[in-house]
């Protein structure tokens, strides 16, 4: 075994009082949304205006509703069908682990047509305006992962590499933290500075654009060394299905993009 940093034994539990317990990844969930309420709410009333802030606060139910429904059933459909096809009752058994956020952001986007066209709010400027606060739970998600020693990276012989409870004995790359800084900070800072435009901030979907196309380019760079699933191991040249799953929304955040650029600026 190479020499490795060790791993922060870090208790996932926080609190537990008999069989209640407060674990960092539910904690990592709720702050994700709450602090991207209020970042959004900031960012709704900045001209053109969006949405008013009493819709981006009734629209924080929706939107948890469709992360937590759209994440679970999106990891049931997408890497476990077969399994949870004769275990029908695990689907709820959601604190044993299972998410994902190409299923989240399907929930959320079915949330937010639902919840806009209740309203008769514009789509496309509230979604620029969620887009933004969107890496802010991602940042909280990947750091809940590392804490919890799940979603280790592939065998690495780096001196940062590190050696995961539940990952073997091999020295293996942090690669949630990893992907907190690509998916989590770095498209914050890139739609941070890219909504502090007048003029871009005016092109409906230029922002949801460059968060989609961002999302699925980085988590397609992640997941090189992110280990793959287990149970699915790597595919077609090396790939990897979340690398799969990254490719529409890359797609559609280019077509997104190519829209609002064509666009003629009020």
């Amino acid at each position: 075994m190479l020499l490795a940093v060790p791993f922060p034994a870090i208790d996932p539990v926080l609190i537990a009082i008999g069989p209640f317990a407060i674990r960092w990844y539910a904690l990592a969930y709720i702050a994700g949304l709450l602090i991207g309420w209020r970042y959004m709410r900031v960012l709704a009333v900045k001209t053109p205006v969006a949405a008013r802030p009493e819709d981006v606060d009734d629209f924080l139910v929706w939107a948890t509703l469709g992360v937590v429904l759209g994440g679970r059933l999106g990891y049931v459909l997408f890497y476990r069908p077969g399994y949870y096809l004769d275990n029908p009752l695990e689907i709820l058994a959601m604190w044993q682990g299972g998410m994902s956020f190409h299923g989240g952001i399907l929930g959320v986007t079915a949330a937010g047509i639902a919840f806009v066209r209740r309203r008769k709010i514009a789509a496309l400027p509230f979604a620029d305006r969620l887009a933004c606060a969107a890496p802010i739970g991602l940042f909280f998600g990947r750091l809940a992962n590392f804490v919890n020693g799940e979603l280790w990276g592939r065998v690495a012989d780096v001196p940062w590499a590190m050696v995961f409870p539940r990952g073997g004995p091999f020295a293996r790359h942090p690669s949630q933290l990893y992907q907190a800084a690509l998916e989590g900070l770095l498209l914050f800072v890139l739609l941070y500075a890219l909504q502090r435009n007048d003029s871009l901030r005016a092109r409906p979907g230029l922002l949801t654009g460059v968060f989609l196309a961002g999302y699925g380019l980085v988590r397609m760079f992640g997941e090189v060394f992110r280990g793959p699933d287990a149970h699915i191991g790597l595919l077609a040249f090396g790939t990897t299905w979340g690398q799969w799953l990254s490719l529409p929304m890359v797609a559609i955040g280019l077509a997104l993009v190519a829209r609002a650029c064509r666009r003629i600026a009020p």
